[in-house]
């Protein structure tokens, strides 16, 4: 990553969300929020986004009807690289100007935070399986999905399943454990965990980052789960 610059991927196959604008702005206030819990409070209006329309062929409409967040294929194929590793055109308006010690610190912090950020969600299943990807949600009874409603990369780092049990003639259930998100220390103490019970057939909906295809692990089958910020 160069100094300053940080580009997020927006996939719009797997998203519900059909406006990339849109979900951009939001992934970059996770970002902002990220930053803010790992100590760089970052000036207000200091980080934007841009969308990169990297496909020629995506282009159906006059690109002035664009959004000014939009980099059309035309705009993108013609930027070039400039010496020092400093960025051209709109890479440059990524990161407002200021002064010249306060940038250098600021993109110090941000190089180390970046660079030692986990990329992606990991699943630990029984067996001493694990699969690394992206967690979308849950699925399963109304009831067991809103009993789980707070797991959500913003708050939580890590999930357990713990244990089954069996109450008289009742579903098995699981006994899942969460931690909040600090970046302050080196992880939640046990006063800090959380706890859910839900049924065992409650399953998570994840994307394997080396396949297309979504996939969905029983609950039963999981022994932890950590979230990428």
């Amino acid at each position: 990553m160069a100094a300053g610059f940080v580009r997020a991927t927006v996939n719009t196959k797997r998203s519900t969300n059909h406006d990339p604008v849109a979900e951009t702005k939001k992934q970059a206030s996770i970002l902002e929020s990220y930053l803010e819990q790992r100590g760089v409070a970052l000036p207000e209006g200091y980080l934007s986004c841009k969308v990169i329309l990297s496909n020629p062929k995506v282009c159906t409409i006059q690109s002035s009807n664009f959004p000014s967040e939009v980099v059309t294929y035309d705009q993108w194929v013609q930027l070039k690289p400039e010496p020092k590793s400093m960025f051209s055109g709109w890479i440059k308006g990524a990161f407002r100007s200021g002064k010249k010690e306060m940038q250098e610190s600021i993109h110090q912090k941000l190089n180390f935070i970046l660079s030692t950020a986990p990329m992606w969600d990991r699943l630990e299943l029984k067996g001493n399986k694990y699969v690394l990807g992206e967690f979308l949600e849950f699925k399963g009874k109304q009831e067991d999905v809103e009993a789980l409603r707070n797991i959500k990369r913003s708050k939580i780092s890590r999930l357990v399943v713990q244990k089954t049990s069996m109450l008289g003639f009742a579903p098995s259930r699981l006994q899942v454990l969460y931690s909040p998100r600090d970046y302050r220390s080196d992880g939640a103490s046990a006063s800090e965990w959380k706890e859910v019970n839900v049924r065992s057939s409650t399953e998570v909906l994840f994307q394997p980052e080396s396949s297309d295809k979504l996939r969905k692990f029983k609950l039963s089958s999981i022994v932890s789960m950590s979230l990428s910020a």
